[in-house]
């Protein structure tokens, strides 16, 4: 298992390299949308900061807990689309019947699947949310570390989520639209602090749309330097990914193809 583990460790190196290196064509391009994404970021981050000096404290959160909660959301879907940026067109790419190509590789389809494009974009994200994390709320090296672990924890989540959202796209046909709106709604619910859904709506944070394994478990970890809270969030993470990947292989034994000849290089 350790070995496979590697292996796959490996692999999602070399993508990600060739991925970078291919992104690197346009340069300018790229530093464009990067750039443009981490101001995209901070205009949300201002918002929050002019917020919190009319409240100081919303329901027990400080502005030191929100620019953390944006640090880990943030950082966690840019680590997670800069390395795996593929899972958002997987949507299309099962509607379209353009899975053929992916099922040549010798190896299992669905990592050769998400790591095969990168989204330019998401290194914004991942520099917005580790340099805010850093300059802003300025941790000491426990918390640091415990930080760089939760944003691997969000990311798994993420990828999992956005698995599990386009697999819809087996069992409903073209659902691009639902999965995209199901993956804008877990976006919108993780930026918002926990604390302010109560009842019915903290019931859907923690399972229909599981906001709360990024909203609230890793910064309340990071507030209380809890290893519960950690393994908690981890724990919601991999339940996530394994039932994205249990529904799209269930579901690829229904897939169709699109009879469409694609060339890669």
């Amino acid at each position: 298992m350790w070995r496979a583990l590697q292996n796959y460790l490996r692999l999602a190196a070399a993508y990600t390299r060739l991925n970078l290196n291919a992104q690197l064509e346009y340069r300018g391009a790229f530093i464009f949308e990067v750039v443009a994404m981490i101001l995209n970021d901070c205009v949300w981050l201002a918002f929050w900061w002019l917020f919190f000096q009319r409240f100081p404290v919303l329901r027990g959160w400080d502005v030191g807990d929100v620019f953390s909660l944006w640090a880990i959301v943030a950082a966690g879907f840019g680590l997670a689309h800069a390395i795996m940026g593929n899972v958002l067109y997987l949507p299309s790419i099962i509607a379209q019947g353009q899975l053929d190509v992916w099922m040549l590789h010798p190896r299992a389809v669905l990592p050769h699947l998400l790591l095969g494009r990168m989204h330019a974009t998401a290194w914004g994200d991942a520099i917005f949310g580790y340099g805010v994390y850093i300059l802003l709320v300025r941790p000491d090296p426990l918390r640091l570390a415990m930080f760089i672990g939760l944003s691997v924890s969000v990311a798994v989540l993420f990828i999992g989520f956005n698995i599990l959202a386009a697999s819809l796209g087996f069992y409903l046909g073209n659902s691009a639209t639902l999965s995209e709106q199901w993956r804008f709604a877990m976006i919108t619910f993780s930026t918002y602090p926990a604390t302010l859904f109560d009842g019915a709506v903290k019931l859907i944070l923690f399972t229909l749309i599981p906001a709360a394994f990024v909203s609230y478990l890793p910064v309340q970890a990071l507030r209380e330097l809890s290893l519960l809270y950690a393994l908690f969030a981890l724990a919601g993470a991999l339940a996530v990914l394994a039932a994205g990947a249990g529904a799209f292989y269930h579901g690829l034994k229904r897939y169709e193809s699109g009879n469409l000849l694609v060339m890669r290089d």
